[in-house]
């Protein structure tokens, strides 16, 4: 079977696709992506594909989505096809590349901990069942990574390009995923990358936000199951 990549969100390791890993990891090759290294898209994306196999399909989701969009720019050959979840293919608006530079200046002296509690993760996520595992699960992997990787992570989605070209130019099978509630890349951003791509499917999950692999892992993980099927 072709393997799976899977590539995490900001301050978001292998455990963010802990159910999907544990469905999938019996049939396939399953590789999750660090995109921590680099401070710019183009680096991260390229550093993934140094290390990943030939061919792939390929799951990301919210920066890891816009990293994948950027493999895809890159190496639209080894792509077999791609799931793009809570995510956007824009570049990053003014105002919230300006509300970056407090959170940074406050990471830098210490405040990780802070910006992740106060003004990142609780916007997140839908008031499902596992939000307060979810919640403490993010600040785990967020404290493992530590403030280097906040820095930047955060400056490469500042200098982030618009992928909308890329993704109106695949010709692959696509899933375009989102929670119903989630805020932070809401529904008219996957409508967009729908629309974009010439063979989409949108799959809405109910009763989730920002994660649903861990809000709502048996519908996320049925609408990967069956992208990665067809």
């Amino acid at each position: 079977m072709t393997p799976l990549v899977l590539l995490p969100g900001m301050m978001c390791d292998a455990r963010l696709f802990a159910p999907q890993i544990a469905a999938f990891s019996g049939r396939r090759t399953v590789v999750c992506a660090p995109i921590s290294a680099h401070a710019n898209i183009t680096a991260i994306a390229a550093n993934v594909l140094r290390h990943t196999p030939d061919r792939f399909a390929l799951a990301g989701l919210s920066m890891g989505g816009i990293v994948a969009m950027e493999i895809l720019r890159q190496a639209p050959e080894r792509v077999e096809r791609i799931a793009l979840m809570d995510t956007s293919p824009l570049a990053e608006a003014d105002e919230v590349k300006t509300s970056r530079l407090p959170q940074m200046a406050s990471v830098r002296d210490g405040g990780l901990a802070t910006v992740m509690r106060d003004e990142m993760k609780p916007n997140y996520l839908s008031d499902g069942p596992n939000r307060d595992a979810v919640l403490a699960l993010c600040m785990e992997m967020a404290l493992d990574l530590g403030p280097d990787v906040f820095l930047n992570q955060s400056r490469a989605l500042m200098d982030r390009c618009d992928q909308t070209n890329t993704l109106r130019q695949a010709q692959l099978p696509a899933l375009v995923l989102c929670g119903r509630d989630d805020t932070l890349c809401p529904m008219s951003r996957h409508e967009l990358m729908a629309d974009c791509l010439a063979n989409a499917t949108l799959e809405i999950i109910e009763g989730a936000g920002h994660l649903p692999g861990l809000e709502s892992p048996e519908e996320t993980n049925a609408a990967l199951a069956h992208w990665l099927e067809t």
